[in-house]
C-alpha cells in the first residue's frame, strides 16, 4: 500500500538552485478544483500529501484553499521550501489545521548568492517560523543537503543554530535527524546526483517507487516518484484516468517487477545517484 504521494501544485519557483535540476516544463500551476480531484483519487491510498517535486509550493496563490481540501480529506501535508518565503505565508500555513511537516532546504542561500547581512535576515525568518510551527506541533526538518558540493556558506548557518540553540556538539553529516528541540531538527548530507539519462554510471539497485511512494506532476502526470522531475516515466494522467487504472499499466507494472528482482525496467532509474546513496547507507547500517 502507498504511504504517500507528491503533488506538484507548482512547477514555478522564485530561485534557481545549484542542486535543483529545474524543469524544461512549460510553467503550470495546479488549479484548487483539480487538486482536489486530485486528493479524490489518492484518498483511501495514502495519508501523507507532499507538496513538493519541482517548484515551490508558497508560489501557490490559493495556498489556503488547498490546505483547506487537504484537511477535508483528512490529508497530513508535508512541504519542502527553499524559506524565503515562510514569513509571508506562516498564517496560512499554521492556520489550516493540516500542516504536519515542513522541510526548509537551508543549502539555497548559498546557491543563490547574497551577502552575510541577507544571510542573516533569510535565516531570522526560518527560524522565528521555524520555533512557531514546532510549538504548534508542526515538525520542522531544516536541511542542509549540500555536503561536499555548494556547501561554503554552511559555517554561518552552523553558527547560527548554535547561538539560536547553545547546541555546540554537532554531528556529522548523516541521513537521521539531529534533534534541536522538539519538534525541530537539522538534517545534514551529502549531495546527491539526480536521475540523469546522462549519468555514467549505472547501477541496480531496490527503489520503494510505487510501493511507498508516487509522484504527481502539476499538469497530472503520474510518475513512480518525487526525483522524475521532467516526467520521463509518466504513467499516466491522473486527470484522465483512475488511479487504480494507472498503477496496474503495463508500464508501472515492469517497474514494480524490475525492483522486486533488483533489475530496473527503466534506463531513468539505473542511473539514479539518490538510490545508490539511499541504498548504500541502508547497507551500512545493517
Amino acid at each position: 500500500m502507498l504511504k504517500r504521494a507528491y503533488v506538484e501544485i507548482t512547477n514555478v519557483c522564485n530561485l534557481r538552485c545549484a542542486f535543483c535540476p529545474g524543469t524544461r516544463r512549460a510553467p503550470r500551476t495546479m488549479s484548487p478544483e483539480e487538486f482536489d480531484a486530485v486528493l479524490d483519487a489518492l484518498e483511501g491510498r495514502v495519508s501523507y500529501v507532499y507538496l513538493h517535486l519541482m517548484g515551490e509550493p508558497l508560489l501557490h496563490p490559493r495556498l489556503d484553499s488547498l490546505l483547506a481540501s487537504a484537511r477535508a480529506h483528512g490529508m497530513k501535508v508535508c512541504l519542502t521550501t527553499n524559506g524565503t518565503l515562510l514569513a509571508a505565508r506562516a498564517e496560512t500555513l499554521l492556520s489550516s489545521g493540516a500542516l504536519y511537516r515542513v522541510a526548509v532546504s537551508l543549502h539555497s542561500i548559498e546557491e543563490n548568492g547574497g551577502d552575510v547581512g541577507e544571510a542573516r535576515q533569510y535565516l531570522e525568518s526560518v527560524w522565528s517560523f521555524a520555533v512557531r510551527a514546532a510549538e504548534c506541533g508542526v515538525i520542522v526538518a531544516l536541511r542542509l543537503w549540500n555536503e561536499g558540493a555548494a556547501d561554503a556558506g554552511n559555517g554561518v548557518i552552523l553558527d547560527f543554530l548554535r547561538e539560536k540553540t547553545g547546541v555546540s556538539d554537532w554531528p556529522e553529516p548523516r541521513a537521521r535527524s539531529f534533534r534541536l528541540a522538539e519538534n525541530l531538527y537539522l538534517e545534514r548530507e551529502r549531495a546527491f546526483e539526480w536521475p540523469d539519462l546522462g549519468a555514467a554510471e549505472t547501477h541496480t539497485e531496490f527503489c520503494r517507487a510505487l510501493r511507498e511512494q508516487i509522484g504527481i506532476l502539476a499538469d497530472g502526470t503520474v510518475v513512480p516518484c518525487c526525483l522524475d522531475h521532467e516526467g520521463d516515466l509518466a504513467l499516466g494522467n491522473i486527470f484522465e484516468q483512475g488511479l487504480g487504472e494507472i498503477l496496474a499499466g503495463e508500464r508501472a507494472a515492469a517497474l514494480f517487477d524490475g525492483f522486486s528482482r533488483r533489475v530496473p525496467a527503466e534506463e531513468l532509474c539505473r542511473r539514479c545517484g539518490y538510490a545508490l546513496r539511499f541504498n548504500a547507507k541502508k547497507r551500512a547500517e545493517s
